[in-house]
């Protein structure tokens, strides 16, 4: 696949000449650059399988043909085919666009090169263009997986004319795409500091996966609406000053009908607005782009007042520290945990998004619910949703726990092993105790006080009970399967095999039995009372033996991992 887009970028060699790049230089660059993408090792399984390697991209390839059937909502929705093309290319634009913020920024904003390339007789233009190309490589393996569900849904529904057709917007909107990004990114270098760039980065890759799910739990629900379905593209004349439905009008010359006049010269700007960001990001944009991205590499020297420095013995993380733990060892534990998931980009990036899943599934649950959400809303006292929306709170403890142990720089892991600790134990209590208050206890106080406002004060007793199930279940997990210290194993180390997951499944068998038994308490509030008691019991087991790990046990969990 990779040769194919390389040849195919390189036949308009005269073009890349023109604009003072050199050829041969910009192949060379290409080629290396690609077969170093494909050298890079897959994470699957317990160990980094090298000889899988070069199938990395075909196996990136099937992931976004999976996802490409998300956009094929509005071909499939709307009556208009120029109005479910717009919605269409304007779903895939802005996505792909996002996705190229966050999940690509790598590739853009990647100075390695330069040890290698800029000591080379190589011209400025030759490099600008070489990591436009290599973006561009990227984007046509994304996008045309992506593209095929649509691609053939089309030519289906509209004959082979739209199915030859199709390619044409689908390559435009690329270069729109990348213009985009470029001034994005321009826009984020102007007004933050270069050493403040990846943290924005990664404030965006946190608000694309909350888009996602959020796009993702909505289209759900517009899909059975009626109204959504019969939107009249009249009422809509101002889309035609928007790009996605100059894509969309390029159709037309395929014989597809447009509702709102004059659609078929909007194919024009279609074609010049894109081509026209092509130039300007080549010329413009990627050489402002380059300088200002040298200034990443720099170092920050911060001076940090003796007044500050003073004042930093009274954060927060070491009053809470303090307040909720008695030894020394399960203080760093608590100290290590909070900071460490305060600043590490990957740990944020993996547990934030499922922070927003909570409320944002419990409303899609109301919402796909064959009556007027009014109506639901109404009744939602008189059922037993609050069950579902306590129980679902442990997913921001359960997410939060599943990364905590891993990390990219797991060999400071050293400094546990070289410390005077009698448990390890200690250490880990500390570490689950940062968690359940940073994670788990806001998400289940906002809850609990939002089902006693609909559901009424007694139902005090279920948010107690719910607590301490969920609490009791996430530890299960933490002393079968998750037994280390925090921030101390490679990704790939993580436990795959059969004892893992038939202890994952003992432990989702017992928070089963455990919501059954919370369902079957909700007839007698006594029995609520037993059950609470009896909970409080078996979570002091499991924390008691938790914390009283020693050196032995926590040796045998990390060989079976």
């Amino acid at each position: 696949m990779n040769k194919i887009l390389l040849w195919l970028l390189m036949l308009p060699a005269s073009l890349w000449r023109s604009m003072g790049a050199d050829t041969d230089q910009l192949r060379a660059i290409l080629d290396a650059k690609l077969k170093i993408d494909d050298r890079k090792p897959l994470t699957f399984g317990r160990k980094r399988k090298r000889k899988n390697g070069k199938f990395g991209s075909v196996l990136n390839m099937f992931m976004y043909a999976f996802m490409g059937f998300i956009y094929i909502f509005p071909l499939v929705t709307f009556h208009d085919k120029i109005f479910a093309l717009f919605g269409y290319f304007t779903v895939f634009l802005f996505l792909l666009t996002f996705s190229l913020i966050t999940d690509f920024s790598n590739i853009l904003t990647d100075t390695k090169d330069k040890l290698i390339l800029i000591p080379r007789p190589i011209n400025d233009e030759t490099l600008v263009l070489s990591r436009f190309l290599h973006a561009c490589i990227y984007l046509f393996r994304m996008v045309i997986p992506m593209s095929l569900a649509g691609w053939i849904i089309l030519g289906i529904d509209n004959g082979w004319k739209a199915a030859v057709v199709f390619p044409i917007p689908l390559l435009l909107m690329v270069f729109m795409s990348l213009f985009f990004v470029n001034a994005c990114y321009l826009l984020i270098l102007k007004f933050a500091k270069a050493e403040r760039f990846q943290d924005v980065i990664n404030s965006f890759q946190i608000a694309f996966s909350v888009i996602v799910v959020i796009f993702y739990y909505g289209l759900q629900g517009a899909s059975t609406s009626v109204v959504f379905k019969n939107l009249d593209p009249m009422q809509y004349s101002w889309i035609r000053f928007t790009p996605p439905y100059w894509l969309a009008s390029c159709f037309t010359w395929a014989g597809l009908h447009a509702s709102l006049p004059y659609s078929a010269w909007l194919s024009l700007p279609a074609v010049i607005v894109p081509l026209f960001c092509f130039w300007l990001t080549i010329k413009v944009l990627s050489p402002t782009f380059t300088k200002k991205l040298a200034a990443i590499d720099g170092v920050e020297v911060r001076s940090i007042s003796p007044e500050k420095a003073k004042a930093g013995k009274k954060d927060t993380y070491k009053i809470l520290a303090n307040i909720f733990n008695t030894g020394d060892a399960a203080k760093a534990g608590f100290m290590i945990t909070w900071l460490q998931t305060t600043r590490s980009r990957t740990f944020k990036t993996r547990v934030y998004p499922s922070l927003v899943l909570i409320p944002v599934y419990f409303f899609y649950l109301l919402w796909m619910r064959q009556e007027p959400f009014a109506d639901v809303w109404r009744e939602l006292p008189n059922t037993k949703q609050y069950l579902t929306l306590l129980y679902m709170s442990a997913f921001a403890l359960l997410q939060a726990m599943n990364y905590v142990n891993i990390s990219d720089q797991y060999k400071a892991a050293w400094v546990y092993y070289s410390s005077p600790v009698d448990k390890p134990g200690n250490v880990m209590i500390g570490a689950f105790k940062a968690l359940w208050i940073k994670y788990y206890l806001p998400f289940i106080t906002l809850i609990g006080l939002f089902v006693m406002s609909v559901w009424g004060g007694e139902y005090i007793l279920d948010v107690l009970l719910a607590t301490v199930n969920v609490s009791m279940f996430a530890l299960s997990i933490m002393r079968l399967s998750n037994r280390a210290f925090p921030f101390s194993i490679m990704e790939q180390m993580k436990n795959t095999g059969g004892k893992a997951v038939i202890r994952i499944l003992s432990t989702f068998l017992l928070i089963g039995f455990l919501g059954l038994g919370h369902y079957l308490a909700t007839y007698f509030w006594w029995l609520k009372v037993l059950f609470l008691v009896l909970s409080s019991i078996f979570f002091w087991l499991v924390w008691d033996s938790y914390m009283n790990t020693d050196w032995n046990s926590l040796r045998i969990a990390e060989e079976n991992k």
